[in-house]
């Protein structure tokens, strides 16, 4: 089940909202947690066992890690048992069929590939709950007593299959006590709005523009038509994760709950570093702070930090999928980093124009890699985009296309963002809002077009 269904919105939105604002305060978590459980097991019914496991296993792991007389032996064996599940499910379910098929097509044997549904949301709250326990092991934060409240911080269904990832610290607060009124829950509700028209009326047209690019295979297509397939799918993935992250932090907010923004305008980024400091800010911060930093970050010279940075950029490429597109991704944005921190991030500040161009040129090509998953075709494709070829082929629905690049410009810089913070609580903010909103309830209706890019990772 997606925010943008009709199923979602219509059906199992209302039944919970009513549940939850009736109950008294001290059981809303365990309406969440409950809530959230269905949520899960609607969409991926045989692996609800699996995340539940993964609050139990963690819970007690935390439990036992801050009880009266562990010393730091214990604890940090604790830990090690700890990632060594977290990390090992994570391999066995996403990665296992990637290593076999890689160790085949090294070695000439046939050992046999498991043939494994990817849980939903298995990447978000493994490091979600990985970072929990981590803080516990630094005594950032104590450990959970309510099990309820544990389930409840990991399953919290606004932000279980695609994040953003919430960090304990973030929301301890809140599963104690929280403030549940009708302001917030009109707040959150205009932000859910504006995602599910982002997710709506924008990602998925430029989806449908992407999904037609390669039809008639890459080898063949003209130059104009790669770069607009690139195009379109740079939009799609923005407004359709952002989206998904604007309402996800709308949900919340009519829950009580302040989750951290994701996105901050990264096409309007002057440099790769810059563009990663704007695009999944929680992911970029998780491994920040639980990866590099502990690694030795940028403090062991200048080799280490160039090899933690690998490092970094292998794991989020890999993190993101199974194949090697993803790894070659990670490692390019590695070489773009490394690059602008050696020489290029210079010449990048004392230009406002050419490190915008740069910067979308490089984002563009970046998500080529990301989204082609046959290394061939990758190399294929850009190989259509940096070499001429004419024909005609991209002449069709060309006016419709130009319109909503126009519309993918302005509304993924801050053009509007300005306005509705001025307007939201006026009658032209409200107006905007519904017709949003019935705009975008409308196009789910007569359309089965409705992707969720980010439910494969």
């Amino acid at each position: 089940m997606v925010f943008s269904s009709l199923v979602f919105i219509f059906r199992f939105l209302p039944v919970f909202f009513i549940i939850y604002f009736l109950a008294p305060a001290k059981f809303r978590n365990f309406v969440l947690f409950v809530g959230s459980i269905v949520f899960y097991a609607f969409g991926e019914l045989k692996y609800t066992v699996l995340i539940l496991l993964s609050v139990i296993i963690n819970y007690m792991i935390a439990r036992l890690m801050d009880a009266k007389g562990a010393g730091p032996g214990r604890r940090k064996l604790l830990l090690v048992l700890d990632v060594i599940y977290n990390v090992g499910i994570l391999v066995v379910f996403k990665y296992s069929a990637f290593i076999i098929n890689t160790i085949n097509g090294a070695t000439g044997l046939e050992l046999p590939v498991p043939e494994l549904v990817l849980p939903l949301g298995i990447s978000f709250y493994t490091f979600q709950i990985m970072s929990y326990v981590i803080d516990v092991y630094k005594k950032d934060a104590a450990a959970e007593r309510s099990f309820i409240d544990m389930g409840t911080y990991l399953m919290m269904f606004p932000q279980l299959i695609a994040g953003p990832i919430v960090v304990y610290s973030d929301v301890a607060m809140a599963l104690k006590a929280r403030k549940v009124d009708l302001s917030g829950f009109e707040e959150g509700l205009k932000i859910f709005i504006l995602g599910l028209g982002s997710k709506v009326l924008l990602a998925n047209p430029f989806g449908s523009i992407w999904d037609s690019t390669g039809m008639g295979g890459y080898d063949v297509m003209s130059t104009p038509l790669a770069w607009i397939g690139a195009i379109a799918y740079t939009f799609q993935i923005y407004f359709d994760f952002n989206g998904y992250s604007l309402m996800a932090i709308g949900l919340g907010r009519m829950l009580g709950f302040t989750f951290p923004k994701n996105f901050n305008h990264p096409y309007t980024a002057r440099s790769v570093s810059d563009f990663w400091k704007r695009w999944h800010i929680s992911l970029t911060s998780w491994f920040r702070q639980y990866l590099y930093i502990p690694m030795g970050g940028n403090r062991k010279g200048r080799f280490r930090t160039y090899l933690n940075l690998l490092i970094v950029w292998f794991i989020t490429g890999l993190w993101h999928g199974a194949s090697w597109n993803f790894v070659l991704w990670g490692l390019y944005y590695f070489v773009l980093i490394l690059l602008e921190r050696l020489f290029l991030g210079k010449v990048l500040k004392n230009s406002y124009v050419i490190s915008r161009i740069y910067t979308m040129i490089a984002v563009i090509c970046g998500w080529v890699i990301f989204a082609v998953e046959d290394i061939s075709h990758v190399k294929m494709y850009l190989s259509r985009m940096f070499t001429l070829h004419y024909s005609d082929d991209y002449r069709e629905n060309l006016i419709t296309i130009i319109l909503l690049f126009i519309a993918g410009t302005v509304f993924s810089t801050p053009v509007f963002s300005p306005w509705f913070r001025r307007n939201k609580n006026k009658a032209s903010g409200i107006i905007v809002l519904f017709i949003i909103f019935w705009a975008s309830v409308t196009m789910l209706v007569d359309s089965a077009y409705n992707p969720f890019l980010y439910f494969r990772f």
